[in-house]
């Protein structure tokens, strides 16, 4: 029996094997710090040849052991505090000078009668792992830098793409207004007009591109109708997928709530997006939107939402790399269009609205999209304000006359103001910068403010600051213009004293509009006018499948071939060609050509062209 009990318990030379082969370090010290015992682990630890090296150099922790006395300091007092320490971090110095990250772990040994004998304890190497904490915090500041850098770059493109579109647009739309411009010139300032809005939308994706790399993208939530949101895309589609020979089907659940809250302009991007991959990719079959509520609660509701066509099909290879920045599939590839950028910005639109995105795909048999939003129900009267169809020509009678400051460093930007605001009835000055804003509106005392944010000598944001602090100023409105397209900036506008806030480039009906709201001013309108900023085309001026394709090959690789290079030249090179042909047909091209309709044109041309 006591054969037995003597295997089982531990003897002293299993002790000092643990002691001697412990892969941490561990020591005992006197209560005034000075070593008593040291293992080997913590003499190769700190670089000494031995226990006796290491004792002699370094007698105690007030020696010259830790790089930072105070954390020498700060373990002692804890220890005497507490009588133990855990995972006390901090860096010491090794034999040869080198410096090593280590973690303590110590306590106090005490007899009976509570009297100190000793402190003992383990230390551990840390060394590589803060390494890697410190490089992982390093790259953190510096994606933090890039991402800063990211968007001081989208804050100043923003500010010098937009600010030119508006004077573009701004005085295009003047001269619409003119009843003396000649027909031809009045077609002249419609192509400038579409171009220039063509312009903004393509100058907004690459804005939209830059926020998603640098982590700025955020929801912007709105209430509208969802029901009209659809209506309208279906419309939008139906034609070219008539053209392709394709049936639109659109499966709505009766339990789908129509005045909904979320970010529509990203719905409707994400819809628009998928709608147009389905019909690219589709030759014959269908393409189908469908649309069902997976989730209720109270005036939440969880969308389903997906997209299905017949088309090409994505193989299994590449389903995994839809989501990658500028990766195409091979059909992408094939059609020679594209980015590679549509469903990375669709999945990051999706996520903000509170959903996800999944593709399903069975090559040669079609692809389904799937994704889930939320959305809140709203009322019928919390729907926003929709700009007025028709043209604004004056103001209506029996009102005061409204005193407008337009502050901007750019003199075309308020020339664009004074020359639209002033012939409706509005009385109009102008200041260079927030010092003179402030003077001016001392003196003046205007209704309305129209506030440029980016200015010289004082910027936009103190002005509105130094108005608003005042009584008097706290009753005139003030609208700030910026051509930022960060959604972060109106927090920052509105917090500075502003009442409402248009991005440059606006349009003319948005000014109208805002003025409307905020001095309830009333307008007479030109009931003979069609709708402002719309292009009116009949459908059966349209390109047809049939009418194209009566074309030569020649003509049709040289068609195609300009359309997919946007050289514009060599297309009205050849639609003049077209025109000694079919006139009519030449028109149709032409139209679709001005209204930036390029891939409805591509679609139509046969694919087995050489």
């Amino acid at each position: 029996m006591n054969s037995q009990n003597s295997q089982q318990q531990p003897t002293e030379a299993m002790y000092r094997s643990i002691y001697d082969n412990a892969l941490e370090g561990i020591f005992q010290t006197t209560p005034d710090g000075q070593y008593i015992n040291v293992n080997p682990a913590l003499v190769r630890m700190y670089g000494y040849t031995s226990s006796e090296a290491l004792m002699q150099a370094q007698p105690n922790l007030k020696g010259q052991l830790y790089v930072d006395p105070n954390r020498r300091r700060q373990f002692q007092v804890l220890l005497e505090k507490k009588d133990f320490v855990e995972n006390f971090e901090a860096q010491v110095y090794r034999c040869d000078g080198s410096i090593i990250w280590i973690a303590e772990h110590a306590r106090a040994v005490r007899d009976e009668a509570g009297k100190l004998l000793y402190y003992e304890g383990l230390v551990e190497d840390i060394t590589s792992r803060k390494q890697a904490e410190i490089a992982l915090e390093q790259a953190k500041e510096a994606a933090e830098a890039a991402n800063r850098a990211k968007s001081t770059f989208i804050a100043n493109m923003s500010h010098e793409l937009r600010t030119p579109l508006n004077a573009i647009l701004g005085f295009a739309q003047l001269m619409q207004r003119s009843d003396t411009l000649p027909l031809e010139h009045q077609e002249n300032v419609g192509i400038i007009l579409r171009s220039g809005e063509h312009l903004l939308n393509l100058i907004n994706q690459v804005l939209d591109l830059s926020k998603i790399e640098a982590g700025r993208i955020n929801l912007n939530p709105k209430n509208f109708d969802l029901y009209r949101l659809l209506d309208d895309l279906e419309e939008m589609f139906r034609l070219k997928a008539v053209e392709r020979g394709l049936q639109l089907i659109f499966e709505l659940s009766e339990q789908i709530p129509r005045y909904v809250c979320t970010d529509e302009t990203k719905l409707r991007q994400v819809l628009i997006n998928l709608l147009n991959n389905a019909i690219k990719f589709t030759a014959s079959g269908s393409i189908a939107l469908r649309i069902q509520v997976s989730q209720q609660q109270n005036t939440t509701y969880i969308l389903s939402i997906e997209v299905e066509d017949t088309g090409v099909g994505i193989a299994e290879t590449e389903l995994s790399d839809l989501f990658q920045t500028f990766v195409q599939t091979q059909a992408g590839k094939n059609t020679q269009e594209g980015t590679g950028l549509g469903l990375i910005i669709s999945q990051k639109f999706i996520q903000l609205m509170g959903g996800d995105i999944q593709v399903s795909s069975v090559l040669h048999q079609g692809t389904k999209v799937s994704f889930t939003i939320r959305v809140e129900t709203v009322t019928a009267n919390e729907i926003e304000n929709k700009i007025h169809p028709l043209r604004v020509i004056a103001i209506a009678p029996n009102q005061p006359t409204y005193r407008i400051l337009a502050v901007d460093d750019q003199p075309l930007n308020r020339q664009l103001l004074v020359k639209l605001l002033t012939p409706i009835g509005f009385e109009v000055k102008e200041a260079a910068n927030g010092q003179q804003a402030i003077e001016i509106w001392e003196d003046w005392q205007p209704h309305l403010i129209l506030m440029d944010m980016r200015m010289p000598v004082l910027d936009g944001y103190e002005a509105t600051r130094q108005i608003k602090i005042t009584t008097k100023g706290q009753a005139t409105a003030i609208i700030a213009l910026t051509a930022s397209v960060l959604e972060e900036e109106k927090a920052v506008i509105l917090s500075a004293g502003c009442d409402n806030f248009l991005r440059k480039p606006f349009r003319e009906e948005e000014i109208f509009l805002m003025l409307s709201q905020h001095l309830g001013v009333s307008y007479v309108y030109d009931t003979q006018s069609q709708p402002q900023s719309s292009i009116i085309v009949e459908k059966d001026n349209r390109t047809s499948v049939t009418r194209i394709t009566s074309l030569t090959p020649q003509w049709l690789v040289e068609l195609k071939q300009a359309l997919l290079y946007v050289d514009l030249i060599k297309l009205n090179q050849i639609i003049a060609m077209i025109r000694t042909q079919d006139e009519e047909l030449a028109k149709s091209i032409q139209i679709d050509v001005d209204n930036f309709e390029y891939e409805k044109i591509l679609l139509l041309i046969p694919d087995d062209l050489n």
